[in-house]
């Protein structure tokens, strides 16, 4: 299993910017993003299910949308009104009857 992460980079306060992350094998039945700023613990940004059943975190609510395509195996994360509390290392996640994988991180950086 593999998970690729796409995207990220440095962006203004109020702008926005898309991360995606390609699975490779399985499909999941829960993908999503976590995310850790320097000295804090990770933290979940938001998860869709094979469904498309979605949760947030209270933080991204409203400014971040996570979606997925199942044909490609594919979770997305469009973050719009990005602050720079948003700064962090964003983790592709998927799961999978108990099953836990990472990808290898994308660096989000917003400055004020």
């Amino acid at each position: 299993v593999q998970l690729q992460a796409f995207g990220g980079g440095l962006v203004q306060a109020g702008g926005s910017l898309r991360v995606s992350c390609a699975a490779s094998g399985n499909i999941f039945s829960n993908m999503g993003w976590y995310r850790q700023a320097p000295g804090k613990q990770r933290e979940l940004v938001a998860l869709i299910t094979l469904g498309g059943k979605t949760n947030y975190a209270d933080s991204v609510k409203g400014r971040f949308t996570i979606s997925r395509d199942n044909a490609k195996n594919t979770v997305y994360l469009q973050m719009n009104s990005l602050k720079p509390d948003d700064t962090a290392v964003y983790y592709c996640y998927a799961g999978q009857l108990g099953r836990n994988y990472w990808g290898q991180g994308t660096q989000v950086t917003v400055s004020s």
